[in-house]
Order: C-alpha cells, then sequence, then structure tokens
C-alpha cells in the first residue's frame, strides 16, 4: 500500500504494538498545529452531566468520545487533506458513500445512527483501537484486512455525519471503551494532572483558550443575548444590518480576532481586532449596513478566527440566508 514519504518514515521507527500494550500515536492528519489546523475539542472526561477535558478545561462538549482536529478552511476540505494512520495495525472496518454536507436539524434525521460520518476502524492488538470519523465521501482508500503502518493514508477530511465543520474526529478504544489519549489513566472523570505525552509520541500542545461559538445578529448584540444564544439569526431581510459576532474564552492582551463575511458577491468586509484588556469571556461584533438596493438574496457565511502571535487558535463560522420579504 502506498505510503507518504512521512509515513514511510514513522512505518520503519515504530514497531507494532505487542498485544496487551496501548498503540503509540502519531497525528492522524497531515496538516500542521497551529497553522493550517488546530485541536477544537478533546474527550469529555467527565461521568454524567457536565463537561471537562483532561485538563479540567472548557475544549470538549457532554459526552464527546474523541479529539477533534479541524481544517482552517473549507478550500482545504476541496482541495483534499490526508486522514492517516495513527498507529500500526489492521483495518476491522471502513464505511463510505455519506454526503457531505453540514448537519441541520432538516437533515439530522438522516444519519442517526450513523454519526460518525464515512470512516475507518483500525485495530491495533489487545483490545485496542482507534476510529476515524467525517471522512470525505469517495475517499476511504483502504478495506478491511489491510494491514497499515502509522502515516498511511485512510482517505481524505470531509463533511460526513454529525459536523458542520471540516475535521477528522479520532477515538482511541481499549475493549470496547473509550480512552483519552491526553490521559489514558483518568479514573472516575479525574483531571487536571500532569498528563506528559499520553498515548502519543509526542503530545500536541494544549492551550486553554478558544471560541464558545460565532453567529450572524441584525446589529450588536449584548452579551447576555451572545451566551444564551438569542442573538442568532440564520435569515435576514436584504435591508437588514448584516454582523458577525464571536464568542471568545481565556484571551490573552495582544490576541487577534478577524471577522469577515462572504456572500454571493464575495467578501463584504473584514475586521482585525486586538484584544487589548481581555475579560475572561468576551466577545466581538463586526458588520455593515445594507447598500443601496439591499444585500443580494443567497446565503452567506461569516468567519471569526482567533490567533496568538500569529498562531491559529480557533476558528468558527455562521450561516445566514438573506430573503426577500
Amino acid at each position: 500500500m502506498k505510503r507518504t514519504t512521512a509515513g514511510a518514515i514513522l512505518g520503519l521507527l515504530l514497531a507494532a504494538p505487542a498485544a496487551a500494550d496501548a498503540p503509540r500515536l502519531a497525528l492522524p492528519i497531515d496538516c500542521t498545529l497551529g497553522t493550517t489546523c488546530y485541536i477544537e475539542d478533546y474527550v469529555d472526561i467527565l461521568p454524567g452531566d457536565g463537561q471537562r477535558d483532561y485538563t479540567c478545561g472548557l475544549k470538549t462538549r457532554e459526552g464527546h468520545r474523541g479529539t477533534d482536529i479541524v481544517l482552517r478552511s473549507f478550500a482545504m476540505l476541496e482541495a483534499g487533506v490526508d486522514v492517516l494512520a495513527a498507529a500500526p495495525g489492521t483495518v476491522a472496518a471502513t464505511r463510505d458513500g455519506m454526503a457531505d454536507r453540514a448537519v441541520t436539524p432538516e437533515n439530522r434525521a438522516e444519519i442517526e445512527g450513523r454519526e460518525c460520518g464515512n470512516a475507518v476502524r483500525v485495530d491495533h492488538g489487545g483490545g485496542w483501537q482507534t476510529l476515524y470519523c467525517h471522512m470525505k465521501r469517495g475517499s476511504v482508500a483502504v478495506k478491511s484486512g489491510d494491514v497499515v503502518q502509522a502515516g498511511d493514508r485512510l482517505g481524505h477530511v470531509g463533511l460526513s455525519g454529525l459536523t458542520n465543520i471540516p475535521h477528522i474526529h479520532i477515538s482511541v478504544l481499549k475493549d470496547g471503551q473509550i480512552v483519552d489519549p491526553f490521559l489514558p489513566d483518568s479514573v472516575g472523570g479525574s483531571c487536571g494532572a500532569t498528563a506528559g505525552n499520553g498515548l502519543w509520541i509526542a503530545a500536541p500542545p494544549y492551550n486553554r483558550a478558544g471560541l464558545f461559538t460565532a453567529g450572524f445578529s441584525k446589529g450588536v448584540p449584548s452579551f447576555d443575548a451572545v451566551k444564551s444564544g438569542a442573538a442568532r439569526v440564520a435569515q435576514i431581510t436584504p435591508d437588514a444590518p448584516l454582523v458577525v459576532y464571536g464568542f471568545a474564552f481565556y484571551p490573552e492582551p495582544g490576541d487577534l480576532l478577524t471577522l469577515w463575511a462572504e456572500g454571493p458577491d464575495g467578501e463584504m468586509f473584514r475586521t482585525e481586532i486586538t484584544l487589548d484588556d481581555p475579560q475572561i469571556q468576551l466577545f466581538r461584533a463586526y458588520g455593515r449596513k445594507a447598500p443601496a438596493g439591499g444585500w443580494p438574496p443567497g446565503d452567506y457565511r461569516g468567519y471569526v478566527e482567533f490567533t496568538r502571535g500569529g498562531r491559529l487558535i480557533a476558528i468558527r463560522h455562521a450561516d445566514v440566508t438573506v430573503r426577500a420579504p
């Protein structure tokens, strides 16, 4: 099976794990963290209600069962970004053929039971497996029974299953139970311990800052409306203002939020906001009044990008449709 150069080198350096040993994981995607991709969510290690990541931080969702690595742009999705085997093993199962489309309330029922989307599951022996979700339709490059090495291409990052952003979700399982690769010895939801590399060959660095959400509104919203979700609109009339907002947590002085929006006629506006006196949580908003004659009908997408010293921390997007009254 053909491998990338990096995959070939890793395959020579990394021996397959012994039957009872945990696999040692390489990054399961061909991107550069902080430049072309970033980690959005970690495993929720808290049993029951509530959520927390392995540091006791905010970067997870209730019941989240893996690590999400998000592409910087939808253009990268279209160009094709490789999903890579994180460790040597044997392909146990695959699924392909699901459409690449963002989940909506209207199509949510269609993916029930297939939330992982197009996927590959790799067996590493000793009860250890890795599962790779949300791959691009038609891109799965392996079949059950194939032997893979770390760095072998499994397919491309997609937008299939329960997602609205281009990313790869990787879950690590031991005897069918989720294991957090950053803190594999967590017991009962314990967090905050010095994790070292966990199951990673070199653990990706953690940054506690991020974005809760981005959205469109008809004007600069109140902070309460941002936090509750009341500020978000999905449709507007052509004469309404278009405002993009972003809700950030744990920013530091000098961090940069870039907000912009694109519509049927291309980019509508863009601004960069330096956070000189940030709070633990904050939002920023920017937009434009409707032009003479109103916004052209169609679909619009807004973005909020959060960077620190040129390094990508997070990016969120939101969609709105302009409809004639």
